[in-house]
């Protein structure tokens, strides 16, 4: 089936994204459809120097639009599972720590072989026998099954500029980035109620930051450790 066509984002936006509220906070959301577009996760150029940015990945590799897409170490290695191009580079973190990555359930965000996108909670990814093409771990899961993680309040003290991803499974991905600060609770909301998604990721709050392959669009300010980027398939642009 193919995608419902979308309208048209204004140009100051790529292609795939839209502006839109949600409980009064702004956002931008991003949605892809993976028989047009490509997903690829990058960390470190080809001597192994992380990008450490989002322009700086643009400046060797063009995209749609990237954002920051999992934690990391000071170092600017991931905390968790990092999958590109078929290599895991980083395994799977099943560990208990203090800070957001292990407020568990966590969970893996993931493009399986046949080109199909999933969210799933940390053991579960574990236990499924999925063959990656590219997966980032992160945390806290913001949506499992469509029920909202239960460690969070209905809106926190903690406020911050917030990034995740979402999907149903098939190649449809939602992405989303808050342009003010946002509770856990009410981004979870969002990607559930709004948006409709049962299984959703927290990539990362403060240093969340978006770029449409010319300009930040959100953040910047920041470093950026594992990053997303959406490509168009060489065969949707005719090749």
């Amino acid at each position: 089936m193919p995608p419902p066509e979308l309208k048209k984002p204004p140009e100051y936006l790529p292609e795939t994204c839209r502006e839109m509220a949600f409980e009064a906070v702004p956002y931008i959301v991003c949605e892809v459809y993976l028989d047009g577009y490509d997903l690829a996760l990058r960390r470190a150029d080809a001597t192994g120097k992380p990008f450490g940015g989002l322009a700086a990945l643009a400046a060797v590799e063009p995209f749609v639009f990237a954002m920051n897409a999992g934690m990391y170490h000071e170092d600017m290695t991931p905390v968790g599972l990092h999958v590109e191009d078929g290599v895991e580079q980083s395994p799977l973190n099943r560990s208990d720590a203090p800070g957001n990555f292990f407020m568990k359930p966590n969970g893996v965000f993931y493009v399986d072989e046949s080109g199909n996108a999933g969210v799933l909670e940390t053991t579960a990814y574990a236990a499924s026998g999925i063959r990656p093409k590219l997966a980032t771990q992160s945390g806290p899961m913001l949506v499992i099954d469509g029920k909202l993680h239960p460690r969070f309040e209905e809106n926190g003290a903690s406020r911050y500029i917030r990034n995740g991803v979402g999907t149903n499974g098939g190649r449809h991905v939602v992405f989303a980035i808050s342009r003010q600060p946002v509770s856990l609770g009410s981004f979870a909301r969002l990607f559930r109620d709004s948006l409709g998604i049962r299984n959703a990721l927290f990539f990362d709050g403060a240093i969340s930051a978006l770029h449409d392959g010319k300009k930040y669009l959100v953040g910047g300010g920041y470093p950026a450790g594992p990053i997303l980027a959406v490509r168009v398939k060489p065969a949707a642009e005719g090749q």
